[in-house]
């Protein structure tokens, strides 16, 4: 089968789509299929770029910010519109995008005007899950239960006198400690746990680098879960215990700076609420393929869903290929199938 990685992007998780893409165009390979490896940014990957990633982990680069990402995005569309390979080309798309234009439903759509089947959500699901705020009230509208939240815009016309009295709103009603977060991001990029008042307005600076919008959370005491779905089936649930107090950027992609045990030490009981809960929340955002929804569990065993990942990483360190291998599913085996079901629905929304 003839198939076409998209991978790297613009977003400020370049350099984790980078890593996923290329295992990922490995593992295909593996498993028979012609495969060609595309950078929307700078187009067809040769075998040389793809030897120089394979070598290298995830690297730990600053992000750029909003208006950086904005220009380069601006940069960029004309490559990703010239990166679409023709239907005669290619028989499936396999997306390891992330964040902007990747994530959102941008190059979904540009697939669907095409005709070709590609991987993940389709252009609703996509945008749904990239939007926090949207997100969780599907969430909430579906009887998941997700960490309360206040929504800040940065254009609103209101100035920043609303902003405080927003947040100042939510240490009052959610008390402290608080998260402050990018509403359209991922991999943590923009996020800060905020312990006193007089650190929230630097969270918030910090946050609107990212994006026009940003959530002040109540932080979720308790342990970390994570929950795969691939197609209509739950994996084994996971528990992430990271080195810092969050499961952040360097956690995430830093080979030691985590435990991820599959699957949890937790009761059976609990294990069946959480993949329940997960394809519940699955299904409220319209889901497709292979996607990854992500727990806190509190103390009193309560479970918080914090948000879902249609386009879930897939690094040597990434969650949904340690739960598929749980489940007994090799990592190539796993890439093939997340392709079958591109295939099975065609691609579509």
């Amino acid at each position: 089968m003839r198939i076409t990685v998209f991978l790297g992007g613009v977003s400020s998780e370049r350099d984790v789509s980078l890593a996923s893409g290329i295992r990922i165009t490995e593992a295909l390979r593996q498993c028979g299929h012609a495969v060609v490896a595309v950078d929307p940014a700078t187009g067809p990957l040769e075998r040389s770029d793809e030897a120089a990633l394979l070598e290298r982990t995830v690297v730990k680069t600053a992000p750029p910010s909003q208006s950086e990402l904005r220009r380069m995005a601006r940069e960029a569309l004309p490559r990703l519109v010239s990166s679409i390979p023709a239907p005669a080309e290619t028989d499936v798309a396999f997306l390891a995008l992330h964040g902007g234009y990747g994530e959102d439903g941008t190059i979904q759509a540009l697939l669907d005007l095409v005709g070709i089947p590609y991987t993940g959500s389709g252009v609703l699901g996509s945008a749904l899950a990239m939007d926090k705020d949207l997100s969780k009230r599907l969430f909430r509208d579906a009887g998941v239960t997700t960490p309360d939240w206040s929504l800040l815009r940065e254009d609103d016309g209101r100035g920043s006198t609303s902003q405080a009295e927003v947040a100042e709103r939510a240490m009052s009603e959610f008390g402290l400690p608080l998260v402050v977060k990018p509403s359209k991001q991922g991999s943590t990029v923009g996020l800060s746990v905020v312990k006193d008042p007089a650190s929230m307005p630097a969270a918030i600076s910090h946050a609107f680098e990212f994006d026009d919008e940003v959530i002040v959370e109540r932080f979720i005491a308790g342990r970390e879960l994570t929950v795969g779905i691939l197609g209509t089936v739950p994996l084994p649930v996971g528990e992430i215990i990271p080195m810092h107090e969050i499961y952040d950027y360097e956690c995430k992609y830093t080979p030691g700076m985590v435990v991820e045990e599959f699957p949890a030490r937790i009761d059976g009981e609990t294990a069946l609420r959480a993949q329940e809960l997960a394809s519940r929340g699955f299904e409220a955002l319209k889901l497709r393929g292979c996607a990854r929804l992500d727990f806190r569990m509190s103390d009193d065993g309560e479970l918080f869903c914090l948000e879902a990942n249609t386009l879930p990483g897939m690094t040597q360190t990434s969650l949904v290929p340690q739960g598929a291998a749980a489940a007994g599913i090799s990592f190539p085996a796993l890439c093939d199938q997340i392709v079958q079901l591109a295939l099975a629905r065609g691609g579509t929304t």
